[in-house]
């Protein structure tokens, strides 16, 4: 049956179908009136990469609207925009006379209310069927684990809005930790460094891209545009990549320590099944140069890099379905159940 994995992110929004593999992979962002004249249903004028593109461009009548913060929805209105302009990128005619089914990956640590919000926003956007399962059991499909199998494993997610660690086995969850520090805080810390170290205000593009270009290449040095706080003129600063690895361990050992608690739920013989197997990272901010070796520091187990960790959660979605078991064995291991 024809259908979508999702990966609906607070930084970036992937689309993956069954048997054409990824079909969109845009940021999460989208481009909105302002004012009075903005009415009750959000019907966003930009969408995706275009929106994230006008990011600090954008008239005084315009805003960019991001639906999701820490990887759930907080404002129904702009998610259903969203998620309708999302659809409306893959629209074809077999989407117009079919209502399709999907798999949306959410949070482990999302609360009931968030995925409610989820489901409804998915319905209203066209969707006639929507089912839920956690990120990182999506994840680990995508990248060729068999969650259903009597082995551990354990995968770690580091997204744009959520940083989360989770052990499964034969479709139950052993140990999981949420931290709500992840990538966006990264960049944060980096445009907070930049103003009160070199004085130099930046946007938050070129924060974003200066810590991606890290996580490209740890040896070289890269340069950072922005304003002088003291003139109030454009300067250029030339940064080592070393110094913007010192502005970000802060937060990636912040990301590290609050995910270390799972470890100590692992039953012994899981245990043993993860240090023979690895930890398996994915997520956009674990490309962050080094992140590996502060995973390995405070977990205690060998980790190993997703071949795709952009996308491998909406691959997974996208098996799942053709295996609902699947989706029914996870879908009672959100957070609520501990």
């Amino acid at each position: 049956m024809s259908g979508f994995g999702i990966d609906l992110g607070t930084a970036n929004t992937v689309v993956c179908h069954r048997r054409r593999g990824v079909v969109l992979d845009e940021p999460s962002v989208m481009v909105v009136p302002t004012g009075p004249t903005r009415s009750r249903h959000v019907r966003p004028l930009l969408v995706g990469r275009e929106a994230r593109e006008m990011m600090g461009r954008l008239p005084a009548d315009l805003t960019t609207v991001r639906p999701l913060h820490d990887g759930v929805i907080v404002d129904l209105e702009a998610a259903r925009g969203f998620v309708i302009g999302i659809i409306g990128k893959l629209a074809t005619p077999a989407w117009q006379r079919v209502r399709p089914r999907a798999v949306i990956g959410v949070p482990a640590g999302a609360t009931a209310l968030e995925r409610r919000a989820l489901l409804e926003v998915a319905d209203e956007a066209g969707i006639r069927r929507a089912d839920l399962i956690p990120e990182p059991i999506a994840g680990a499909v995508g990248c060729g684990i068999d969650p259903m199998e009597p082995r551990a494993h354990m995968v770690v997610d580091i997204g744009g809005g959520t940083s989360e660690i989770t052990a499964f086995c034969y479709g139950g969850v052993l140990s999981h930790r949420t931290s709500r520090i992840a990538g966006d805080e990264m960049t944060l810390a980096l445009y907070r460094y930049l103003r009160s170290e070199h004085q130099l205000a930046v946007g938050e593009l070129t924060a974003e891209a200066l810590k991606c270009r890290v996580g490209e290449d740890d040896g070289l040095s890269t340069v950072a545009q922005g304003m002088d706080l003291a003139s109030g003129r454009p300067r250029l600063l030339t940064l080592e990549a070393g110094e913007v690895m010192d502005a970000l361990r802060p937060t990636a050992d912040t990301i590290v320590a609050a995910l270390a608690g799972a470890v100590d739920d692992l039953p012994p013989q899981s245990a043993d099944d993860v240090l023979s197997d690895g930890l398996t990272v994915f997520g956009g901010s674990s490309l962050l140069s080094g992140f590996d070796k502060l995973l390995e520091a405070g977990l205690g187990f060998p980790v190993r890099m997703a071949e795709r960790p952009l996308t491998c959660v909406a691959e997974g979605a996208a098996l799942c379905l053709d295996d609902p078991a699947v989706v029914e064995a996870y879908e009672g291991t959100f957070v609520g159940a501990f």
